[in-house]
């Protein structure tokens, strides 16, 4: 990846003259700024830049919102820092001389912004690193491509919208050869911006691919996920296409999943410490109690991976989407899969959707484990079988308001987060929900409409 030097010199050279510096909103978009480069250069480099401090207190329509302590309307909605970091500087060839630059969120004095998502998932890697930790991470992306464009698809309400494939295309070589036009853009572009793209595949819905992108540590693999799936959506736009990250955006195709990939090295000398290949579950004893701190905590932290009414709808037995808080050998009905040998063993939190801001997602899987060693969990044996079908399993909430009463009482989050920072997160929860109840859907008209 190129860091801060290289990007003056592009500028002084004129093959960058536009640089995006931003940070990510509550949703995990990136919201900021385009700077011209001799600004860049002169100002911005040296001091960052501001933005309105409601970007980390508005819905996804960037309406303010009320209920939150750290921006509201008695506070009067004043500025706060985006401050560039270095290691987070990516060339997008998807854009013409453009080059986009990831900011830590401070006040005006320098002091970090605690309710923001860069961070929260900052806040959890410290607490690794003081337990003698560092986290491998990487996130599995799963989006729909469709016919239409972006324009057509909001002309049509997101109604009767085409697929770009008319059947599964599972693994398939044939039809994905048919989105090459598409997805080989991905992949070259991406890797020319520095993130390093392993393989696109079909996936198990009409339409439906997954890219994968190379594991980092946690706030590299965040920081890869927002600027690759935005990119995506920036490039099938030039493309006249349209993709979508909902969790389920149709009840009769596939959900989208975001599966997350956490293992544990020790930070002094970089050796894993997750696997252990001479136990009979391949697991260490720090192993198997940060997957029992997982299992433990999905209940109380499902909203940070399941964040939208939407999400909820993903998760129905037998659509490769979990509903079982279990874990298992390379079992994907279960909520969490280990996978992997030796110093790739490593837990699969299957739970998320695409529609997750990566961030808190990361964060919650890591403040999970940690609990688990904390508190030297034991961990119940791998589940074999259909979990879709086990009787005697946890599951996963079912719902939004489900997920915000285990995550609105958690001990956990508040221990792992602080008070202040899950106030934040809940009341971000509530206005989902609340935003939801304000609206009438298709289904209730056509099923009520005449025969009420």
């Amino acid at each position: 990846m190129p860091d801060l030097h290289a990007l003056h010199t592009a500028i002084d050279n004129g093959t960058i003259d536009t640089v995006i510096v931003c940070f990510p909103d509550l949703y995990g978009r990136p919201v900021g700024k385009r700077i011209t480069g001799p600004f860049f250069q002169s100002t911005v480099a040296e001091h960052g830049t501001e933005a309105c401090d409601y970007l980390l207190g508005s819905d996804i329509d960037l309406t303010p919102l009320p209920g939150y302590q750290f921006a509201n309307w008695e506070r009067g909605y004043g500025d706060i820092a985006a401050r560039l970091d270095p290691e987070a500087v990516f060339f997008l060839p998807w854009h013409d001389r453009t080059a986009l630059v990831l900011c830590d969120v401070t006040t005006n004095d320098g002091t970090p912004v605690a309710v923001s998502p860069r961070e929260i998932l900052r806040t959890q890697l410290r607490r690794a690193a003081e337990r003698g930790f560092e986290l491998g991470c990487a996130t599995e992306l799963e989006f729909y491509l469709f016919t239409e464009s972006y324009e057509e698809a909001k002309g049509k309400h997101y109604q009767d919208l085409s697929p770009n494939a008319s059947f599964i295309e599972d693994y398939q070589i044939l039809q994905t050869s048919r989105e090459e036009f598409l997805l080989g853009r991905i992949r070259r572009e991406m890797l020319a911006a520095g993130i390093p793209i392993e393989s696109s595949k079909g996936e198990a819905g009409r339409g439906q691919h997954e890219v994968n992108v190379t594991f980092a540590d946690g706030l590299l693999t965040a920081d890869r996920h927002t600027v690759f799936k935005n990119g995506i959506k920036e490039i099938a736009a030039q493309e006249g296409r349209a993709v979508t990250f909902m969790a389920k955006w149709s009840m009769e195709e596939a959900g989208s999943s975001c599966h997350l990939h956490t293992s544990l090295r020790s930070a002094a000398t970089g050796q894993a410490l997750f696997g252990d290949d001479t136990a009979p579950d391949g697991l260490s004893v720090l192993g198997r109690q940060f997957l029992a701190g997982q299992l433990a905590a999905a209940r109380e932290l499902a909203w940070m991976w399941a964040p939208t009414v939407n999400s909820y709808r993903r998760f129905v037995p037998d659509s490769w989407a979990p509903t079982a808080i279990a874990w298992g050998e390379d079992n994907r009905t279960c909520g969490f899969r280990i996978v992997g040998h030796g110093a790739a063993r490593r837990v699969e939190n299957r739970v998320p959707g695409a529609d997750v801001n990566p961030y808190l997602a990361l964060a919650a899987s890591i403040a999970a484990g940690l609990y688990g060693i904390d508190h030297a969990l034991e961990l119940q044996p791998a589940f074999e079988g259909n979990a879709y079908v086990a009787s005697d399993v946890e599951r996963i909430p079912s719902t939004l308001p489900d997920a915000i009463r285990h995550f609105e009482t958690s001990a956990i989050a508040v221990e792992a987060f602080g008070s202040d920072v899950h106030h934040h997160l809940v009341n971000t929860a509530r206005q989902e929900w609340l935003a939801a109840n304000r609206a009438v859907t298709d289904w209730e008209l056509r099923r009520n409409f005449e025969r009420i």
